[in-house]
């Protein structure tokens, strides 16, 4: 009940951030979404980079994204002081791809990089909270990707973990799918 009254209560404010408007809102839904947002980050203490090579060592987890970085030689950009937010996807996301056709992008570091750089954005994005719906996100390719929260956050169409990792120059959010930008 107590759920039902917090939902009615924050109803306009969904409303007016276009979380209504977007797709239908059921209590189910609803109440994933807030569970979502009440996931706390998991803090790491070194870069992006760091965590990610880490996560491969110790959860044999992003293992193909570390070595795409180091083969892209990003590891600096990805280091650098500031604040970055990085869709990470796992190596499942990767096994999605036909094989010859990540080796083709794989040996390719232009190409790699340019897929690589449309994963990460400038400053803190959270996929979880769109301002509006299909919010648009800038990404260091130059592109953009959209965000949108329908029963899961979604970055473009990958679903998006819902806990981040925060480390000392940005987040990182899992994704579960690869973002290909625009060729030309």
């Amino acid at each position: 009940m107590k759920s039902l009254f917090h939902f009615i209560k924050v109803l306009p404010l969904l409303t007016a951030l276009g979380f209504v408007c977007s797709t239908p809102v059921h209590a189910a839904d609803y109440l994933q979404y807030i569970q979502c947002l009440s996931k706390t980050p998991v803090h790491f203490q070194g870069t992006i980079v760091d965590a990610v090579v880490q996560t491969c060592q110790e959860k044999n987890e992003l293992c193909t994204l570390t070595n795409l970085v180091l083969a892209a030689d990003l590891s600096d950009e990805l280091s650098a002081p500031g604040s970055l937010t990085v869709y990470a996807p796992t190596d499942q996301a990767f096994k999605k791809i036909d094989p010859a056709v990540l080796t083709a992008i794989g040996s390719n570091i232009p190409l790699l990089t340019s897929v690589l750089t449309y994963h990460v954005s400038k400053g803190f994005n959270d996929p979880r909270r769109p301002l509006k719906p299909r919010q648009v996100t800038t990404l260091l390719a130059g592109q953009t990707v959209f965000f949108n929260q329908s029963k899961k956050p979604q970055v473009n169409q990958s679903n998006v973990d819902c806990q981040p990792i925060r480390t000392s120059n940005g987040t990182v959010w899992i994704i579960d799918s690869v973002l290909l930008p625009q060729f030309k």
